[in-house]
């Protein structure tokens, strides 16, 4: 199966409510031979209408973040673990993780990967099956079947705390090209 066969049918799922109040879907973007996945929680608003990933202010500086590994968002493949977004922004509920992350699962198992970059507490969590946050898992490499996973904090989260997050999330992506380089 291809992304773009994948893509088809995420667009004819009905497997929980989200459908009914997407614009768009958010399938996901980027290069499909990707070393690096990104994965994310759920589109935004700004997502939602353009119908990509990570493209408001969140996705400017996950941009400005990737070129600190001196990858661009060519290089990668981004995409989220829900593919249509919650009411107001709000968290994803279990029931939506489990209904969304089979077609995750199927991008994953296409693009192939090398490195997983997981940004943020739900990314995290789910992609390791762990109760711990990113906080504590943060800027170092762990394993989860073939992959390397890479867990940083969610831009959001640096950009409303620029004086103590923004920093650690430099450093993690700084690192993060220094691992692509061996």
């Amino acid at each position: 199966m291809t992304l773009d066969e994948l893509k088809l049918e995420v667009e004819a799922c009905r497997s929980c409510s989200l459908w009914q109040g997407r614009t768009n879907l958010v399938f996901g973007v980027g290069n499909p031979h990707a070393r690096v996945l990104v994965v994310g929680e759920a589109p935004g608003a700004d997502e939602d209408a353009q119908g990509e990933p990570f493209v408001g202010r969140s996705g400017k500086l996950l941009t400005e973040m990737l070129a600190l590994a001196k990858l661009t968002r060519d290089d990668v493949y981004i995409a989220n673990i829900l593919k249509c977004r919650p009411p107001e922004n709000r968290n994803p509920l279990p029931d939506e993780i489990k209904a969304c992350t089979p077609w995750l699962r199927e991008q994953t198992r296409i693009i192939a990967p090398e490195f997983i970059v997981t940004v943020g507490n739900f990314a995290t969590q789910f992609v390791l099956k762990t109760d711990l946050g990113v906080t504590k898992l943060r800027g170092r490499i762990h394993e989860a079947g073939r992959f390397k996973v890479y867990p940083v904090f969610h831009p959001a989260y640096a950009l409303r705390n620029r004086n103590t997050v923004l920093p650690q999330l430099e450093e993690d992506f700084r690192t993060l090209g220094k691992l692509l380089e061996v």
